[in-house]
């Protein structure tokens, strides 16, 4: 008789250890906040249309140049950006 209720206890206990796993993957926290996103896009229009510029200068001709320009003027506007990798 005890036999059988551990059995049951470890079926409980895995469903549970599963239904956590579900419930935490199906809260989403996002990295980039919408008001990066709208800077994001902004930006890469003006990529796109050859109007982005580097500090005053030349045209950006790098599609990863345009995305650091983005993400650094969305961090300065306050946006939700995750911070810059250490080199």
């Amino acid at each position: 008789m005890p036999t059988a209720r551990k059995s049951s206890h470890r079926k409980s206990s895995s469903s549970r250890s599963s239904s956590r796993s579900k419930s935490s993957s199906s809260k989403s926290h996002r990295k980039y906040g919408p008001k990066a996103k709208s800077k994001m896009k902004k930006v890469m229009h003006e990529y796109k249309h050859g109007q982005l510029k580097s500090g005053g200068r030349g045209k950006v001709k790098s599609r990863k140049q345009a995305i650091a320009i983005g993400l650094s003027e969305a961090r300065r506007s306050g946006a939700k950006v995750p911070r810059k990798k250490a080199a």
